[in-house]
């Protein structure tokens, strides 16, 4: 085996990028320069954008300006509407997303131009669009009106209301805010590296949203808060944990929402979430999910650390987002409509600096085969 493989690129420095930083040993994650400690304290989801697409934090007037730019943007055309119509209601929302994305840039008038302008353009607009999508899906497939953005709410509060139809509560909002900030952006992890290579071609920026999507739905990406919420409902209260993972242990299966490829230690994500969870739960009469959450980790934590195995991002949103009853099949959708703000700030720094990604494979085939007519095989 050659020295310079690599399997699964791990460690491979493939890209210079100014976006996200992460001390894995260290457990930090950095935006643009900022703590992501700091930017879930002060900031809120709309100025994180802002961030990772400009390098800098907005005055009041540039974040008045994006926030109306946004909101205008949610909408979405009759004729998205009318596909999205005729999808069987047991679609997956990630694979509607697939489609409406790419349905979306044959619509779009600056579709095929990848100029810096309209790139900039396009990213705002993919931010609103891909919640609309998958918002309006939820309503479609329920039998319910597609509703309208409230112009003076900030995007996390909107997308709750565009769900549910019902105005969410100040805590809500804001843990929903902050999850999205979590989720903006993460390196070069799958998704955002396939969304580049995409864009590396000099394909438009709504391919490379397609490519990063698809990306996203696996289970071994974004799919695992889905799995860990799957997980808590199976177990079902806190006196079933033991019993539950002895039985999974035994069995030598994975425990969804632990371990990560870059953290070997407490993901910084899980340890803001894990706070909010426990609040959510209390003041939403279900602290049960939380409690599991904990025992979970309270057996399986020990049996692992020194692996570098701790909780990731997406043990602790799963429950949060379940309190907040988001359908748990529009938990990895939320992480894309989150991480779009960073999958098209990568997409503004790959087009900006633009090299085609030609990596090589190491052979390990056969070779001095010699053909022979069929009648001799």
């Amino acid at each position: 085996m050659s020295d310079k493989f690599a399997a699964g690129l791990e460690d491979v420095v493939v890209a210079q990028s100014a976006i996200c930083f992460i001390d894995g040993k260290r457990g930090q994650l950095v935006y643009r320069g900022y703590d992501i400690d700091d930017l879930a304290t002060h900031s809120t989801f709309e100025e994180v954008a802002y961030l990772l697409w400009h390098g800098n934090l907005p005055s009041a007037a540039k974040l008045q300006t994006q926030h109306q730019e946004i909101t205008e943007a949610m909408h979405l055309p009759d004729s998205i509407l009318g596909i999205m119509k005729l999808l069987p209601k047991d679609t997956h929302p990630m694979r509607v997303l697939e489609v409406a994305v790419a349905a979306l840039g044959t619509l779009d008038a600056q579709g095929e131009d990848n100029s810096e302008a309209a790139n900039r353009a396009k990213a705002t607009r993919l931010l609103a669009q891909l919640a609309l999508v998958t918002t309006a899906w939820n309503r479609l497939r329920n039998g319910l009106e597609v509703l309208k953005p409230n112009a003076n709410q900030n995007f996390a509060w909107n997308f709750l209301y565009l769900l549910t139809g019902k105005e969410p509560d100040e805590y809500a909002a804001k843990t929903f805010d902050v999850a999205l900030i979590l989720h903006a952006d993460h390196e070069l992890n799958a998704s955002t590296f396939s969304a580049r290579v995409t864009a590396a071609t000099l394909s438009d920026m709504h391919s490379a949203i397609v490519s990063a999507i698809g990306t996203l739905k696996g289970p071994l990406h974004g799919g695992a808060n889905e799995q860990v919420m799957n997980m808590l409902s199976a177990i079902g209260s806190v006196d079933n944990v033991e019993p539950w993972m002895t039985k999974l242990l035994s069995e030598k299966k994975k425990v969804m929402g632990f371990g990560h490829r870059v953290y070997k230690t407490k993901d910084p994500r899980a340890k803001i979430l894990e706070k909010m969870s426990e609040e959510l739960g209390k003041r939403t009469g279900q602290p049960q999910w939380f409690e599991i959450s904990k025992k979970v980790e309270e057996i399986f934590q020990p049996t692992v650390a020194a692996k570098g195995i701790y909780p990731n991002v997406d043990f602790f949103s799963a429950s949060a987002y379940h309190v907040m009853d988001i359908p748990h099949d529009l938990f990895t959708p939320i992480f894309a409509c989150s991480r779009v703000a960073g999958w098209t700030a990568h997409l503004l720094e790959q087009y900006a600096n633009n090299r085609l990604f030609r990596p090589a494979s190491e052979y390990i085939g056969n070779t001095g085969l010699k053909w022979k007519p069929v009648n001799e095989r």
